[in-house]
């Protein structure tokens, strides 16, 4: 297997299909050739600013031709990747160059801008921009002999709980989407990929890069930040077969005006990043005729270790394990949690990452001998389906008994004012005691009165240690880039709203 640039390039090259249309979008389009070359000038710039095997290059890019060219130059040389959310401040940009100890930062102009404390900070960064590397220069280099567990991508977590941490992939890892690419997707040459997510979130890299890449499929990648027009554009210009996205834009979607027709040439379309309410998939159905896989993947993992099948998929469920990954729910002394009992999810999959990087207590309690765990709480059902039911550092107790807040979300998203829902457990400050506290994003034209509403709807449906203490109506919810509620902002909500 060796480098994984061989995989992704040289073969389909050497195969004669070199001109077939690996990158297309908005910004211009790329040859498998023209890619291959483009990731040779990278490699030897790189190369002729010292780099040197295992050794970090930082990529801070938008989305297109120039991104996959850098990425894909780094791996030739056998450096490392590591790629920056552009969504961050540049505080966070520099602690994560800072931690990862990268060699060189590739940052397009607009952004390399607020970066000059780099400079000051780190005397031994190389800046420069990605024109620097690909303009000119060599273009054939072979690629650099490396072992299939050596390093190749560095993928900082999103930081749904505070500080991001990298977790470290090898070259075999990222030739490891064909089970579900394949065997879920049905995947091959004459599909086109488009993700609303970007590539430096584990989500797009592994679905809207390196599986089409691997297949010998075209990836449409786009630099702009994507909305229900925008992609609707992009769907029509370009005509994806496949499409990637997460439950708030689908619900976004939802709320646009777009018409019925949008998706009509999309055959697959899949959600990731957080649990997908069965209302929006249902809506999504009735709306565009298209049926949306649910699934589970991680940073971790970079692929999908659950996912739903097409003309098979459970509303509510993130489906079952993907082939060649194996899943166990485990209950809180260790062992099997039987059917229709709550556990913690672990997986064996051959993507799953090497470890964290200098976070060896987090590691070891994440990576235990072959089985990755993955923090989220799960209950599998006596088909073989498994329902989310939270992350397991977001449950909380009221009153002594547990509150999982994805039993309050759906309790709330049922009122058919609401658009988007979150539940978080911080202290009451009248009596210090831990509550639920909702937030929820109200469907435009929603009346006044809705929190008194939803206080008296959720009684209907929830225990009463599980209803809300308070639920505040707010414009938006906290995300990262990659989609995720940022639930430790929504705490620091409620000390400032609770009074």
């Amino acid at each position: 297997m060796a480098n994984a640039v061989v995989a992704l390039l040289d073969e389909h090259v050497e195969a004669g299909r070199g001109r077939a249309p690996a990158v297309v979008g908005p910004d211009g389009a790329a040859t498998y050739e023209d890619l291959l070359r483009l990731a040779g000038r990278a490699g030897h710039g790189l190369r002729a600013l010292g780099v040197e095997p295992e050794q970090r290059v930082a990529i801070l890019l938008s989305d297109g031709v120039p991104w996959a060219a850098v990425f894909l130059g780094i791996l030739r040389i056998g450096a490392v990747a590591v790629p920056l959310n552009t969504r961050l401040s540049p505080a966070l940009w520099l602690e994560m160059v800072r931690d990862s100890r990268a060699r060189v930062l590739v940052a397009e102009p607009s952004l390399s801008r607020s970066l000059g404390a780099l400079a000051a900070e780190m005397p031994g960064l190389h800046l420069l921009a990605p024109a620097a590397l690909l303009a000119g220069g060599p273009e054939r280099l072979p690629a650099a002999a490396v072992a299939d567990d050596d390093m190749a991508v560095w993928l900082y977590t999103s930081g749904t709980t505070g500080r991001p941490k990298a977790a470290v992939h090898v070259h075999r890892n990222l030739l490891a989407g064909r089970p579900y690419g394949v065997g879920v997707l049905g995947a091959g040459p004459e599909d086109r990929t488009l993700a609303t997510s970007r590539l430096f979130f584990a989500y797009a890299l592994g679905n809207a890069l390196l599986n089409p890449l691997l297949l010998g499929g075209t990836t449409i990648l786009d630099p702009g930040w994507p909305d229900p027009r925008s992609v609707a554009v992009l769907v029509r210009t370009f005509r994806p077969t496949l499409f990637f996205s997460v439950p708030t834009f689908y619900a976004r979607v939802l709320a646009s005006d777009l018409p019925g027709d949008t998706f009509a040439g999309v055959r697959c379309a899949v959600s990731a990043g957080e649990r997908l309410p069965p209302e929006v998939a249902g809506a999504m159905a009735e709306r565009f005729g298209l049926e949306v896989l649910d699934g589970l993947g991680a940073t971790e993992t970079i692929f999908m270790v659950l996912s739903n099948r097409p003309g098979r998929s459970r509303p509510g469920s993130a489906g079952t394990p993907v082939p060649s990954t194996a899943a166990r729910l485990l209950d809180e002394a260790g062992g099997d949690a039987p059917d229709g009992a709550e556990g913690t999810l672990a997986v064996k999959t051959p993507s799953a990452a090497a470890g964290y990087w200098r976070r060896l207590d987090e590691s070891r309690r994440a990576f235990v001998g072959e089985w990755f765990h993955t923090g989220d709480v799960f209950v599998r059902d006596t088909d073989g389906f498994y329902h989310h039911r939270g992350r397991r550092d977001d449950r909380f107790k009221v009153a002594g008994l547990w509150v999982a807040p994805a039993d309050v979300e759906a309790a709330l998203l049922s009122h058919p004012a609401v658009v988007e829902a979150a539940v978080v457990g911080a202290e009451e400050k009248r009596t210090g005691l831990v509550k639920a506290f909702a937030f929820v994003v109200a469907r435009d034209g929603a009346g006044s009165g809705l929190e008194t509403a939803l206080a008296r709807a959720v009684e209907e449906r929830l225990a009463p240690h599980q209803r809300p203490r308070r639920v505040f109506v707010v414009p938006e919810l906290p995300r990262t880039a990659t989609g995720k509620v940022q639930r430790f902002v929504l705490r620091d909500w409620v000390a400032d709203r609770d009074r």
